[in-house]
């Protein structure tokens, strides 16, 4: 298993010239490379590769004006060509958007693979400089590992970040016997009851993000007021991701810990963030970083994580008898069954079966979908799809 380990970096003056320099170049690099392939497929219909780029960079490096490339480690620029040609195969996948360039207000960050840095006593020592790296840590490294490459990341608020990717072997948790259900909402019930509270660090954040924001929209461009300014915007942005982010990783490990399999539905976080309603808690949520966090821990200690088909009516469908509400708004947090007299807790009576799909998916290896056949909301066939049962009754009306 490879597993990243990510620690606050504090440069030394000569150390941070050199990295922002080497950022600087790496960005250059993947904004030349971006024209040059968007020049000669609209221009010339062509599609040019990483070789071509590759190519490219070195007689950028002879270029009146750009010698300054030379300066800096080729591995990082070699590596941004790489990043390039990995956004396009997403782009031709249809799983991205075209990229667009990259900014200097945004930070950015330089990869280095093992030719360009060295690991000697637990320290980072970059190509280009002889000291090493100042970190602090939290904890050290394991022992006898060795990194297979680095990230060294400036972030928008001006902080410095490293990423040290490890091959570790992680051990498997003991098998468990419990299984848990969970539904995906602002406190993310899980099938037992449990509740995790979220801290919606954006929608605190707010009053004080409004009043930095409206003092940014004040300077003037290209000032030390505006740059001061838009330090503290981003430096209240990061804080806020990092609350979020730690709170994440906590429900994310207590779950894993605490269950061998888990089963969650999956949703169009990404079209439901059209809905300008609800795209600020959506997001003030992270309801896909969530999934994510869950289905790498399953694989690093050996649980399962079953992901449910995000059509199932798990909010709609009575736990106890079946019933299935025609319409249930968004308002509606608890509600009754007409056929059993249950009052249900909506998220938990989500989270409850979800649990219960995602047994039959283990057991069946199907994804399950009940449908909606007459007025009473009783549910027919759970294998059948939706669109084959209105197939089906469009067929019998022509015959």
């Amino acid at each position: 298993m490879q597993k990243a380990f990510k620690y606050r970096l504090y440069p030394t003056p000569h150390q941070e010239n050199l990295l922002r320099r080497t950022i600087g170049c790496t960005r250059l690099a993947y904004n030349k490379a971006l024209v040059l392939r968007t020049d000669a497929y609209y221009q010339e219909q062509q599609r040019i590769g990483y070789l071509e780029t590759s190519k490219a960079l070195t007689g950028w490096k002879k270029e009146e004006g750009l010698e300054f490339l030379k300066d800096v480690s080729s591995v990082p620029l070699q590596q941004s060509l790489r990043c390039l040609q990995t956004a396009f195969t997403h782009v031709f996948d249809g799983r991205a958007k075209y990229p667009s360039f990259k900014q200097k207000s945004q930070g950015g960050s330089a990869l280095f693979a093992d030719t360009a840095f060295s690991l000697k006593k637990g320290e980072i020592f970059i190509a280009k400089r002889k000291e090493a790296l100042p970190t602090r840590r939290s904890k050290h490294l394991p022992k006898g590992i060795s990194p297979s490459s680095i990230i060294i990341k400036l972030a928008a608020s001006g902080q410095w970040f490293i990423s040290i990717l490890c091959d570790k072997l992680i051990l498997a948790l003991p098998k468990l016997e419990t299984k848990l259900g969970m539904g995906i909402s602002s406190v993310r019930p899980p099938s037992n009851g449990e509740k995790f509270a979220n801290p919606r660090s954006l929608k605190k954040a707010q009053k004080k993000l409004k009043a930095l924001q409206k003092s940014l929209s004040r300077q003037v461009n290209g000032s030390n007021n505006r740059y001061n300014a838009r330090l503290k915007v981003a430096r209240l942005h990061e804080k806020g991701s990092d609350i979020r982010q730690d709170n994440l990783h906590k429900i994310a490990t207590k779950l894993i810990q605490e269950n061998q399999r888990i089963g969650v539905e999956t949703l169009n976080v990404k079209g439901m963030m059209k809905n300008h309603c609800l795209a600020q808690a959506i997001g003030d949520a992270s309801w896909g970083e969530l999934i994510r966090q869950l289905e790498y821990k399953a694989t690093w200690y050996g649980r399962m994580l079953v992901k449910i088909d995000q059509w199932l009516p798990s909010s709609k469908r009575c736990s106890s008898c079946g019933y299935i509400m025609k319409k249930l708004s968004l308002s509606i947090r608890e509600w009754g069954g007409p056929g059993c007299g249950t009052r249900h807790d909506r998220d938990h009576n989500a989270a409850i079966n979800i649990l219960a799909v995602g047994q039959t998916v283990l057991a069946c290896g199907a994804t399950v979908r009940p449908n909606v056949s007459n007025t009473e909301g009783r549910c027919d066939e759970a294998g059948r799809n939706r669109s084959d049962a209105v197939k089906t009754k469009k067929r019998l009306k022509s015959s």
